[in-house]
């Protein structure tokens, strides 16, 4: 184990440290514009790339690179979304995604407005279609980036921090101990299974508002609905006329 765990690291770790820092920014870049997130592994290319770090300037580097990375790719989603997001949808790669799936995600951002930004970054397929339908919303760019910001840096400190970490405490270790190997692969292992429940609490605190946007648009109420561009407090005000609405039911006519 500890034999092929050091040429994997020392075949990475030859690449030249700039170019691989940004490799790392394209391939996040690419993870995070529109529907290319689908396909390619972002998070994996972050992840190895991040073994390589030899202190903490590239680090930082590599932190901040993939953040810029990032949010280029989100960018890029929203500029298409803005400009071509119909023809996007309705070409031969958005059909593939699914009608559903586009309607999910506008009525959800319709539902949540910014939080939903920010929660897509962190749950499968949305992650990918949300910044194109921003584009195609009446939200501001400013407010878009206003919460796809902060999710970025997140997710970039996570890969990027665990990446370093497993490679660190691996090479400190195999000197000495001839299963560290078995010691790095548990760090990545703990660290996905907490990525998975991370995203299935998420799902689960989000399925009120992602089963309504499953939901069809007759069902319902306009009312309910939050426009993309409200503000947190806006939201919390809607959902909680909604919910007192339910609970007392329809005002008595005159």
């Amino acid at each position: 184990m500890n034999e092929l765990l050091d040429w994997i690291l020392d075949t990475v770790q030859s690449v030249d440290p700039v170019l691989r820092t940004v490799l790392a920014g394209i391939g996040i870049m690419l993870e995070t514009s529109v529907l290319i997130g689908l396909i390619v592994p972002g998070d994996t290319v972050v992840i190895v790339a991040s073994t390589a770090i030899e202190d903490g300037t590239q680090y930082v580097a590599m932190l901040l690179t993939v953040i810029v990375g990032a949010l280029l790719g989100e960018t890029i989603g929203f500029v298409l979304g803005r400009w071509f997001g119909p023809r996007i949808q309705h070409s031969r790669l958005g059909r593939r995604i699914g009608e559903a799936n586009w309607q999910r995600a506008q009525r959800y951002l319709d539902r949540r407005g910014g939080p939903a930004v920010f929660i897509s970054r962190f749950l499968p397929v949305l992650h990918s279609l949300v910044p194109l339908t921003v584009g195609m919303s009446t939200m501001s760019y400013r407010r878009f980036l206003a919460w796809t910001a902060p999710a970025c840096a997140i997710w970039a400190a996570a890969y990027t921090t665990v990446g370093w970490v497993a490679a660190g405490s691996y090479r400190e270790l195999s000197r000495e101990l001839h299963w560290a190997g078995y010691v790095f692969v548990a760090v990545i292992a703990v660290f996905l299974i907490v990525v998975w429940i991370a995203k299935k609490l998420l799902l689960r605190s989000e399925a009120r508002h992602l089963e309504a946007a499953d939901a069809d648009p007759g069902d319902v109420a306009p009312t309910d609905a939050v426009p993309a561009d409200a503000s947190p407090a806006d939201a919390a005000l809607r959902d909680g006329e909604a919910s007192r609405r339910t609970t007392e039911g329809p005002e008595p006519r005159a």
